[in-house]
């Protein structure tokens, strides 16, 4: 499997920031607060924070600007899985090899910790001062996370693939599912990084767009794929969950060869959308053969 450039860098200097940002946090409640850093120093790859440091590193910014960024929508994410990990919505025991917060702690301090990191996200991306973009682009920038985390993004996306389970639905509105459920968040963490070069053309940032859209497809195409190829041990949580849930997966409407074509089509695309951008990009090409290779 290919090497993601500067992976170990990235994911050490996002959890040393998220560290900071937790011991800044006044204790009131020591339970709840152990959940949050629970949920979210437990691990993950920090797939989420290397798009974003890689695009500013492909763009030539200052990362001291991105570090909230990458926090904030890492933040989001991990409040995502503690509710997706709850017995209304997966009902999952096993994440990443380990307890669920609800296993861990108890529903309740799962739900109150999921929802103190959703705000702990905009706090921070509201703490912090940046260097090199205007007020304007500060809000934009909030635009774009609360866009992303809510209602026409993963919330809505969650919902109607939830409301998919045990329907047959069209590879049409599948594709819309996790364009907003996963995807929303992966492209953000590549859009609100270009939004901080201020004099970044409409054209490169649509195009960022476009490979983003086709790349955050793929990851899903691809945790659909592994979810019924791979292993327990592997994933970190039970294998063929999502078959044993009769969810609508990739999979399920196309067959795992046609899932697998499926891939591909979009893998290809993205790296095509890469080659009219006028800056090195490797890193994203790196990573988008990275999650199309990986094994959880």
């Amino acid at each position: 499997m290919i090497n993601l450039e500067n992976l170990a860098v990235y994911q050490q200097r996002i959890n040393d920031y998220l560290k900071a940002q937790l011991a800044n946090i006044e204790v009131n409640d020591q339970r709840l607060y152990d959940a949050m850093a629970y949920g979210l120093l437990i691990g993950g790859k920090r797939m989420r924070p290397y798009l974003a440091y890689a695009t500013a590193e492909m763009l030539d910014l200052e990362l001291d600007d991105i570090d909230p960024i990458a926090a904030a929508i890492e933040c989001i994410h991990a409040y995502s899985l503690l509710h997706d990990d709850l017995p209304a919505m997966d009902d999952d025991d096993l994440r990443r090899g380990q307890l669920t917060c609800h296993k861990k702690f108890d529903e309740a301090t799962a739900i109150l910790a999921g929802d103190s990191l959703q705000t702990l996200a905009f706090e921070i991306l509201s703490n912090h001062q940046f260097k090199s973009i205007s007020a304007q682009s500060h809000i934009q920038l909030f635009k774009m996370l609360s866009n992303a985390a809510g209602y026409n993004g993963m919330c809505g996306g969650q919902a109607m693939d939830l409301a998919a389970t045990d329907k047959h639905v069209a590879l049409e509105q599948l594709q819309f599912i996790h364009k907003l459920k996963t995807g929303a968040l992966l492209k953000a963490s590549i859009l609100m990084p270009a939004l901080c070069r201020e004099d970044l053309s409409t054209e490169t940032f649509n195009n960022l767009k476009q490979f983003a859209e086709d790349i955050g497809l793929a990851y899903q195409v691809h945790d659909d794929i592994i979810d019924i190829t791979s292993n327990e041990e592997t994933l970190g949580k039970p294998a063929g969950s999502d078959l044993e849930s009769n969810k609508s997966t990739y999979p399920a409407l196309l067959g795992l060869e046609g899932a697998m074509e499926k891939e591909q089509q979009l893998f290809k695309q993205a790296l095509s959308t890469l080659d009219t951008l006028p800056y090195n990009t490797r890193n994203l090409s790196n990573f988008s053969t990275f999650i199309i290779e990986r094994a959880h």
